[in-house]
């Protein structure tokens, strides 16, 4: 199995090697490695091949792909096993430090700084996915306050009965003057491994799964304090997609199209480097950014004091850094990504998949757009004018005849960033987990993934939709 490069390979490098190790594997679920705009590939190898697509896809027939499994309810929180931590019954329930289970000494890997917090923890039920599934992607949404921060970690069950060590899938803070968030690397126990956010099983074809697993929350806050961070989601999507060089055709059903603000990632270029140095390594937060002003929130102006005056959208350079996760030295960590979007009020964010265009027609027509991760040579989506290793990009309706209407961030300018798309290009490319790369090797896919943000107080409507493509 190729390893995960080292803390200081650039972060182009560090993709390339998670990439390359997951198609060794012959995951039969889609590309673990978070999607951020690669380089523009080279034109079709010779052994490029596609399949013959099937007309009129019904979505019911994948319906087993993908379980999504969220705690959020007070009688959620008030589940499980709690060391320290108590639910809280406002106007929205979440999860809190209660009475301190102790205090524990923390190394901050980036920094190198030592520093004594207090914590306390939460421990889920065990959760058995309706999916045997060969990935487990997490998320959450939390409210950090200054001298406070909170660790993620999964354990899954093996469908022969073993157990995973506990996996830390995140150290995470809003902001960044207490720790560095970051994913944590050099995760494994010979039969699964962790790729940055996400837990995928070494061998799918020996027929082992995950059909069940736990998240135990660590809240930390500065001792001798009343801090707490506050936890209002926390959950994951677990799925099982089978190897896909190409998907079923769906059929129209949906002409509408979202008004979503418009940023270019590449009037970036060169920005902060320390943050992944803007441009092509944006693509993850700029989307995200579009989707947070859509539903009218967004960074204030003290907020965006520390922005250079000179650079135009400081509130994308404000979502790279505060989504910038240390350790993959990059801004396209997954739950990351939705983690600050859930930081702006009364906002929910989740990374799950979808299984259709059907699905995300459904959405965008109760008036939710999504951000999608997609790989693809430059001739196998018509009009994009690039081809990418993983890239991030916000669908925001159809067309008459069916096409998908995308805000695409990697645009020369914030107005031509509207595009439309062929719909059988587009849905091959986002729904594959199997692709041909420029020289011909077989590399993944991402297979539907998709980062969803909606208010917590949503309209019915909306709850429909979200419960329709599995996520409440």
């Amino acid at each position: 199995m190729t390893s995960s490069p080292p803390p200081g390979a650039s972060s182009a490098a560090r993709r390339t090697v998670l990439a390359a190790a997951l198609a060794a594997m012959g995951t039969a679920a889609a590309s673990s490695a978070p999607a951020t705009a690669l380089p523009a590939s080279a034109g079709a190898s010779a052994g490029t091949r596609t399949a013959t697509p099937t007309a009129g896809h019904d979505p019911r027939a994948s319906a087993g792909l993908v379980d999504n499994r969220f705690w959020t309810s007070y009688t959620d929180w008030r589940s499980g096993t709690r060391a320290g931590t108590r639910p809280v019954l406002t106007h929205r329930p979440g999860l809190v430090i209660g009475t301190p289970a102790g205090r524990a000494d923390y190394t901050d890997p980036h920094t190198g700084t030592t520093s004594t917090w207090e914590y306390a923890t939460w421990t889920s039920p065990e959760h058995r996915s309706t999916v045997p599934a060969t990935e487990v992607i997490p998320s959450w949404n939390a409210d950090t306050p200054a001298g406070t921060w909170i660790t993620v970690e999964l354990k899954g069950r093996y469908s022969d009965g073993a157990e995973t060590p506990w996996y830390v899938m995140g150290r995470w803070a809003a902001g960044d003057g207490d720790i560095r968030r970051t994913s944590v690397d050099d995760q494994k126990d010979g039969r699964s491994t962790v790729w940055t956010d996400t837990l995928a099983l070494d061998d799918t074809a020996s027929g082992l799964r995950l059909v069940s697993y736990r998240l135990r929350l660590t809240l930390h806050r500065r001792p001798g304090t009343r801090l707490t961070p506050t936890v209002w989601r926390a959950g994951a999507m677990a799925s099982d997609v089978p190897d896909r060089f190409t998907v079923p055709a769906s059929v129209p059903g949906l002409a509408r199209e979202l008004v979503v603000p418009r940023y270019s990632q590449n009037i970036h270029i060169g920005q902060y480097p320390e943050y992944d140095n803007g441009g092509e390594a944006w693509c993850s937060p700029t989307s995200s950014q579009m989707i947070i002003e859509y539903w009218g929130r967004g960074p204030t102006a003290q907020d965006l004091a520390w922005v250079n005056p000179d650079y135009a959208d400081p509130q994308v350079c404000h979502a790279a850094r505060f989504t910038f996760d240390h350790q993959y030295d990059g801004c396209g960590n997954w739950p990351f990504n939705a983690a600050y979007a859930a930081t702006y009020d009364d906002m929910s964010a989740v990374v799950t998949r979808l299984r259709s265009l059907t699905e995300l027609e459904t959405l965008v027509r109760a008036g939710i757009p999504a951000i999608t991760s997609q790989s693809f040579r430059a001739e196998e989506l018509t009009g994009a004018g690039y081809g990418t290793a993983g890239h991030l990009m916000t669908v925001i309706g159809f067309t008459a005849e069916g096409d998908v209407i995308a805000n695409d961030p990697a645009s020369p300018s914030n107005e031509a960033v509207r595009r439309v798309y062929r719909r059988r290009e587009w849905e091959n490319i986002w729904l594959r987990t199997k692709r041909y790369n420029a020289t011909g090797k077989v590399v993944s896919g991402t297979g539907g993934v998709c980062y969803l943000y909606w208010p917590a107080h949503a309209t019915t409507s909306q709850r429909r939709a979200l419960a329709a493509v599995g996520v409440r």
